[in-house]
């Protein structure tokens, strides 16, 4: 018996976003017919499959967690079904799996058995920031999350400023959303004037915000609401 595929599914970016709105036609047909899937979080994964409308009921889906609490000896009993001949689905928390996500083991695992692995079209919140910034879209590097703590941070921000100057390089990263003010005010310090901040904030949703300013221009005006808001931060020196 041959292998199932592995679709990687992307979702909304924000809670009340439809999928049709975010999601092509073809990618939603894709998803119904699915009943296997691995998710970050059942609970959310179930109100997105409901919202697509899948094909068997509900409660009959097989759905399987994957998160940052999942042993590695686990990752070899999600692939059964796929082992088994079914096709499957990988479901992040929002925006693209395996891409800052933990499943991207589960993509490494399949890859290596040989399982055919097809990533379907959907919103990433990396790259639409990277559109939308007008900072160098040729040269980037995603460095996921910082260090939380002073001064481990800054230093990691002079360092990847100075990375950014030295190769005309963008660099992108994350940070939860609670800290959002506090990553804001570590890079207006350690950052100089001239080098360009870009916030990403809530991203296709009703209050999408995109600015890219100097750290100068940053300092000298009322710094926007990003608390508890998801927000990617990009910087060019």
């Amino acid at each position: 018996m041959s292998a199932g595929t592995l679709y990687l599914i992307p979702v909304p970016l924000g809670a009340g976003s439809a999928p049709e709105t975010v999601l092509p036609s073809p990618v939603l047909e894709r998803i119904r017919p699915l009943s296997h899937f691995v998710v970050e979080n059942a609970k959310s994964a179930r109100a997105f499959l409901k919202a697509v409308g899948t094909a068997q009921p509900l409660q009959e889906l097989q759905l399987a967690e994957l998160n940052e609490h999942t042993p590695p000896d686990a990752l070899e009993r999600l692939l059964q079904p796929l082992r088994a001949g079914q096709d499957m689905g990988l479901v992040s928390e929002a925006g693209c799996p395996a891409v800052a996500d933990p499943g991207a083991d589960l993509v490494a695992l399949a890859q290596r058995e040989g399982i055919r692995v097809v990533p379907l079209v959907g919103p990433s919140s990396l790259l639409l920031s990277l559109m939308a910034s007008g900072l160098n879209g040729q040269r980037f590097a995603f460095h996921g999350y910082l260090p939380a703590k002073e001064p481990e941070r800054q230093k990691a921000l002079r360092d990847l400023e100075a990375e950014s100057r030295k190769r005309r390089q963008t660099q992108i990263f994350i940070e939860t959303p609670y800290r959002n003010r506090q990553m804001l005010e570590s890079l207006l310090q350690a950052c100089q004037p001239s080098t360009r901040i870009t916030i990403a904030t809530d991203l296709t949703l009703p209050r999408e915000m995109v600015l890219t300013r100097s750290v100068g221009q940053w300092k000298k005006q009322t710094p926007p609401d990003i608390e508890r808001r998801p927000t990617v931060f990009l910087l060019l020196a």
